[in-house]
């Protein structure tokens, strides 16, 4: 019976350190694509390998390594995307700009809606489009939502009222589309997953 105990202990020692090793190996494959895209200026899918590689054994060198370097590209790819951001968006409607109904909503809107983003805040602005009187509805200061360092998320800001949107502007750089991906109450952070509200702006 003893001899049999032993056998179990060994098989499950032996199973545990193959587990380790898997997870050596794999931690130190996306820890070297993670590089080498770093060294390509490949920014966004750098964070993502880094990501991964951090989670796997955040205790160890590798790991403290990954999380340092998501700290810094995060840094990076926020401040491009602010940049490109910098200005005022004209609200198109929740449906993109190729959208068959987006036209015929922005005729029958009685208001023009739009936003100014500076460096540190959100600027909310209504026009009537008769008057053309505009009016500050709201400022929101400019905070991006980082709940997990780990996290390759980079794009995603946190409003006052706990609403986590996400960012994207596209490759010209002309349209701004924001997506409501979470929610922050004081039980916790909510995600959305179904039904997300979403809205689309052109550059002003």
């Amino acid at each position: 019976m003893k001899n049999y105990l032993n056998l179990i202990i060994l098989l499950l020692s032996i199973h545990c350190i193959a587990q380790d090793d898997a997870k050596a190996k794999f931690q130190k494959n996306k820890y070297e694509m993670a590089v080498s895209c770093y060294k390509k200026a490949d920014f966004k899918n750098a964070l993502d390998l880094y990501s991964v590689a951090s989670k796997i054994r955040p205790e160890n060198d590798l790991g403290k390594e990954s999380i340092k370097k998501v700290d810094t590209l995060k840094k990076i790819l926020r401040k491009e995307i602010l940049d490109e951001a910098l200005g005022i968006w004209k609200l198109i409607g929740d449906k993109p700009v190729w959208s068959v109904n987006t036209e015929s909503d922005l005729k029958n809107a009685l208001v023009e809606e739009s936003i100014e983003i500076n460096n540190t805040q959100i600027l909310f602005y209504e026009q009537d489009k008769k008057t053309l009187a505009k009016k500050l509805l709201k400022t929101e200061n400019l905070v991006f939502y980082n709940k997990d360092e780990s996290d390759s998320l980079f794009s995603a800001i946190i409003l006052s009222d706990g609403t986590v949107w996400n960012w994207t502007i596209d490759e010209n750089g002309r349209t701004l589309h924001v997506i409501n991906i979470a929610k922050k109450t004081e039980k916790g952070v909510e995600k959305i997953e179904t039904n997300n509200l979403e809205r689309f702006y052109s550059k002003g």
